[in-house]
């Protein structure tokens, strides 16, 4: 297989193919809701844009020194393709969702699926299943704003990327990026050193402060960064509850119907908090009713939430994706959930309080590190790496950001958008919130083992924002 057929697949995206588990897949679920959608349509609209995206004809393939990116040499769509005719209602529809999200992605084709239910009570639902490799939900996100154009009449007008290795380019790009993180100040104070030394050979009192500057500020970048690494690693681990169980490998998911975001803006604007914060305090209520059915001493209880937070704004030219390009650039922080927190303002406040202090930190960075050495290291040594992140969380929750506008699939009006991300090694419990054309909607998945009613979670977390309301 030629150059242009076979590469090298970044760190950061062979990370989730070493850290999968038969039990905990890492792939990236996604249900868009499509008035009037047909096979017809939905081909012909995936030939066209879908496909443009060379990377969605590659397979990920294990074979020394690492994870290639190979051409599928046999690849049609119709591999890609299901389209089931039942007329499900709204409970039937979850149920197939969830039986899709059991079914594994055959690894000798390219780990992606699309499966269409154009009958389904509500419109037709479209459902996505792809390796967390090829993307994370930011790079889906773009994708699929690029192809749902805001009017019917409306053509994608930019979609589509190449396929290129640029591993050698990435890697020198990452590690300049972390020397600057660390030592800039000081490179450059020793480059003026040496040019300058015949200029101060009688030391002047103003270079040898301005020298003085420079090495207390990388004194103090370089304790910045060995304390943000020692309270990441030392962040204590999460308390035994029901949410900490071996996994079953049977998950099953739900979502609510679509909330105004205008409730969610009222109570940050009343409250003087952000709607992530909102957000987080909704998840917060429904895992303390959670623990305080399985009898767990909530007084003591240490809970945390693992969010991802894009990092592409932090990143150089050299690492940062371009444009409606494909990739994995997130990092995550561990938000402390206030589970002995008695009242909705309580913990509405004490949330506020871990989102500020964690917004000035370095932990996402440093957890995209960590999560990108997963692949770089030997396999004995992978488990470990994990259990920085298994063990310090038992939920995973994202807020994707989705279009403030209606989007048009085919022409057909998209008026659902959900997604599920992964959740890694032993954490059995997944809170997505997706915003969407000025609605907010919750959706939850969950191993049996952790939660025999992911619905009843749902509902807590819908009672809370009720409580918050009132």
């Amino acid at each position: 297989m030629n150059q242009e057929d076979s590469h090298l697949l970044l760190p950061v995206d062979s990370a989730w193919l070493a850290l999968e588990r038969p039990e905990n897949p890492m792939t990236i679920t996604v249900m868009l809701r499509v008035e009037g959608l047909t096979e017809t349509r939905l081909r012909e609209f995936l030939e066209i844009y879908w496909l443009a995206w060379q990377r969605f004809r590659y397979m990920p393939v294990r074979r020394a020194p690492g994870w290639w990116w190979e051409a599928d040499p046999v690849f049609d769509l119709k591999h890609h393709l299901r389209v089931t005719p039942d007329a499900f209602s709204p409970h039937q529809l979850q149920e197939w969702v969830s039986a899709r999200l059991n079914q594994p992605l055959p690894d000798y084709r390219p780990l992606w699926k699309f499966w269409l239910a154009p009958n389904a009570e509500g419109g037709a639902a479209l459902l996505l299943r792809m390796h967390h490799c090829y993307a994370d939900g930011l790079s889906l996100l773009g994708i699929f704003e690029r192809i749902c154009p805001p009017s019917p009449q409306q053509l994608p007008a930019l979609y589509g990327a190449p396929e290129t290795p640029d591993l050698q380019r990435w890697s020198l790009a990452a590690g300049a990026w972390f020397r600057e993180l660390i030592g800039s100040e000081l490179a450059e104070a020793s480059g003026n050193r040496s040019g300058d030394m015949e200029g101060h050979a009688e030391g002047s009192s103003g270079s040898l402060q301005d020298a003085g500057k420079v090495l207390e500020r990388v004194a103090q970048t370089g304790l910045k960064l060995v304390n943000e690494v020692s309270q990441f690693l030392v962040e204590p681990e999460d308390s035994p509850s029901s949410l900490k169980h071996d996994l079953l490998g049977r998950r099953q998911c739900c979502w609510s119907t679509p909330v105004a975001l205008s409730r969610f803006q009222e109570i940050a604007r009343l409250t003087g908090v952000t709607i992530n914060d909102v957000l987080l305090s909704c998840v917060a209520a429904a895992v303390r009713k959670q623990l305080a059915a399985g009898q767990v001493d909530l007084d003591e209880a240490v809970l945390h939430a693992a969010v991802p937070v894009d990092i592409r704004g932090q990143l150089p030219a050299g690492i940062k994706p371009e444009s409606g390009t494909l990739g994995n650039c997130f990092g995550t922080v561990f938000v402390p959930l206030p589970v002995d927190g008695e009242s909705s303002l309580e913990r509405l406040y004490r949330i506020k309080h871990e989102t500020r202090r964690l917004k000035k930190s370095w932990q996402p960075g440093i957890a995209w590190g960590l999560t990108a050495s997963a692949s770089l290291v030997p396999e004995s040594w992978r488990q470990p790496v994990a259990d920085v992140f298994c063990r310090k969380a038992s939920a995973v929750v994202s807020n994707v950001p989705g279009s403030r506008e209606e989007r048009y699939l085919a022409g057909c009006r998209i008026t659902e958008q959900m997604f599920w991300v992964p959740q890694a090694g032993d954490i059995g419990l997944g809170v997505s919130i997706v915003s969407y054309a000025g609605s907010v909607q919750f959706g939850v998945v969950a191993d049996e083992a952790v939660m025999a009613s992911p619905s009843r979670f749902l509902a807590d977390c819908l009672e809370e924002l009720d409580a918050l309301t009132g």
